[in-house]
């Protein structure tokens, strides 16, 4: 007979009221490039599954922004509308 542990999983992340941020990096060159996307979303969890789920578009998007020099205190910049 198996036994079964059930144990209560307590977050260990705050859930914060509010747009989550996640940053990611892109390759530019032999250099790393610095960016981030500003989502609608309650926890960084599902801020990170966004960013997964939607990455082609989203890194495409950082890389044009990239093109333009389009870069806020050195990092791109992205917000989810």
């Amino acid at each position: 007979m198996k036994e079964q542990s059930m144990r209560k999983r307590s977050p260990n992340t705050k859930i914060l009221e509010g747009n989550q941020t996640v940053f990611f990096q892109i390759a530019n060159g032999n250099a790393r490039q610095a960016c981030s996307v500003k989502t609608k979303f309650l926890t960084q969890q599902q801020a990170s599954r966004y960013l997964r789920q939607n990455w082609k578009k989203i890194e495409q998007m950082a890389r044009d922004c990239l093109a333009k020099g389009a870069l806020e205190e050195g990092r791109i910049n992205l917000v989810m509308i």
